[in-house]
């Protein structure tokens, strides 16, 4: 009998216990598999199901704009759309190019859609620029456009949540000492920082004026 299931097994076929055995653990291994990948759909499912209940939140981001007053741009009771644009008052280029840019969407808008904005101009370089220049700045190209500065350490954070690339280069020979090379793009942002979507640098205000249209159709 012995021989028998030696030869058995040895021809590749089991003796009747190895086969039961190798039945039960076959067996085993696929309810495991059934179970795991249930248990998994599950919580899978109840996080994408918390994450749309609960939107996503940020601490507030004081800064500072005109007359020194302290202002939190992601103040919920302000319903407008916030359209931040990142950049520094001593930019040569494309800081002015891009907030003519703003400025020539707004002036494009009806008073309907512009009552649903909120353009920021959120300068880089509060070394230098303080509240007051800041608003003085925005200004220029457009009332609308309200100009804020903080401390470094407030706007470096908050140009870091949106991916905004920004670093302080030496110049030499120039009474400037410094300025910034950053990247140049108008986020859209839902009221409490949520991210809509983001523009980046134009020529030409069409881009922009689009961007606000289809954010603003279902508002």
């Amino acid at each position: 009998m012995v021989r028998r299931a030696y030869r058995r097994y040895y021809h590749g076929l089991p003796c009747n216990k190895d086969a039961t055995m190798s039945k039960n653990w076959s067996l085993f291994l696929v309810v495991a598999f059934v179970l795991g990948f249930a248990l998994k759909s599950y919580l899978d499912l109840q996080g994408k199901v918390e994450n749309e209940a609960t939107p996503p939140t940020h601490s507030a981001a004081m800064l500072y704009g005109q007359d020194e007053q302290a202002v939190n741009i992601f103040d919920t009771e302000d319903t407008r759309i916030r359209v931040i644009y990142f950049g520094f008052t001593r930019c040569p280029d494309v800081c002015p190019t891009s907030l003519a840019m703003l400025s020539g969407a707004l002036n494009e808008l009806d008073d309907a859609t512009k009552a649903k904005l909120r353009p920021l101009f959120i300068s880089l370089d509060p070394e230098r620029d303080d509240a007051k220049l800041s608003a003085q700045y925005a200004h220029y190209f457009h009332p609308m456009i309200e100009g804020l500065s903080s401390s470094l350490d407030v706007t470096t954070e908050l140009a870091k949540r949106y991916g905004v690339i920004f670093r302080k280069t030496e110049l030499k020979d120039s009474e400037l000492k410094y300025t910034l090379d950053h990247s140049s793009y108008f986020y859209f942002l839902q009221p409490d920082g949520t991210l809509i979507t983001k523009v980046p640098h134009t020529l030409t205000p069409a881009p922009i004026v689009e961007a606000i249209k289809t954010i603003t159709q279902g508002n």
